[in-house]
């Protein structure tokens, strides 16, 4: 038994107002209670929270939090992750407490990129009730969505996270956004957790970003909720990251906006679910069937007139 999903995310930011309002009145997820230290808890489904922003000087991305299934799970990994040389903190039982699990232990990949693994998580009988209308948010057995991490030293860190926590490959694509013969592309991992959602966890090989994080992933249960949520991201004047599509690895349709922490958000629906098990990895050449202008390709073209 590997990872069974992604729990939760930390991120602090010296912008919390900005967040609120980003969270609540864009995204269209719920305030939840009890968060410590001027925090704030965000919540998408039966769980107390998925979203921790909390207060700090900078726009930082602290962790992802994911699941593991029972305490021998938790131990054996704790253990495999220290043997493979990476640091590994337990948390406290008070942490543990906010968390809403019952342990759980920091650490990162080789690309630095924070992490924590837990057992033990929390449901409640609260029911979610979007501030704006939002019908609701795809979790339950395959987590909160993903998590898209950078990672230069690329193959180091996908081993890590295959051969150490216990993600499995779906799609191990190399990407070439250039027509230049001597471009080697980009690598990227698509891995899955022991559920059917495409990918709990990526990385792609490039720089650092200094946010910390590359992408976050919510699931919304219909083409209505996504269509309206990119209406309100224009509204509100939120930086539009890439344009409506589908893609092809994981079939999502959706799109992406900048959060205020300076990393990615996307907005997706109907995608692709398998089964863990006997999925077979792919490596699709291309990241989009259609759509995904991303504000990159956009600002290139209005240099190029």
């Amino acid at each position: 038994m590997g990872v069974k999903a992604l729990g939760y995310v930390i991120v602090e930011s010296a912008k919390m107002a900005d967040w609120d309002h980003f969270m609540t009145d864009v995204v269209g997820v719920m305030r939840g209670d009890g968060a410590p230290d001027g925090a704030a808890f965000y919540r998408v489904d039966d769980r107390p929270f998925r979203f921790w922003i909390r207060p700090g000087a900078d726009e930082r991305f602290i962790a992802a939090g994911y699941e593991v299934a029972d305490v021998a799970a938790f131990d054996a990994l704790k253990a495999g992750i220290a043997a493979a040389g990476r640091p590994v903190e337990d948390g406290s039982a008070e942490d543990a407490k906010v968390r809403g699990v019952t342990a759980f232990f920091r650490t990162s990949d080789p690309a630095g990129n924070g992490l924590e693994f837990f057992y033990g998580d929390t449901r409640d009988n609260v029911a979610f009730v979007s501030p704006i209308g939002v019908e609701g948010f795809v979790t339950g057995d395959m987590g909160m969505g993903h998590a898209v991490f950078a990672a230069p030293n690329y193959d180091e860190t996908h081993d890590f996270y295959r051969n150490v926590v216990g993600f499995h490959d779906t799609d191990i694509p190399r990407f070439h956004f250039s027509d230049d013969p001597n471009d080697p592309g980009m690598g990227m991992a698509f891995m899955h957790a022991d559920n059917g959602r495409h990918h709990s966890i990526a990385i792609g090989e490039m720089p650092q970003p200094p946010s910390g994080c590359i992408h976050l992933m919510l699931e919304m249960k219909s083409i209505s909720d996504v269509g309206k949520c990119h209406d309100r991201m224009r509204a509100a004047k939120v930086p539009e990251s890439a344009t409506l599509g589908r893609h092809v690895n994981d079939q999502t349709f959706g799109f992406y906006m900048q959060t205020p922490g300076g990393f990615d958000l996307e907005i997706g629906t109907d995608p692709l679910v398998i089964e863990p098990e006997s999925w077979e990895p792919t490596a699709h050449l291309q990241p989009s069937e259609w759509g995904h202008l991303w504000a990159w390709q956009k600002a290139m073209e209005e240099q190029q007139g």
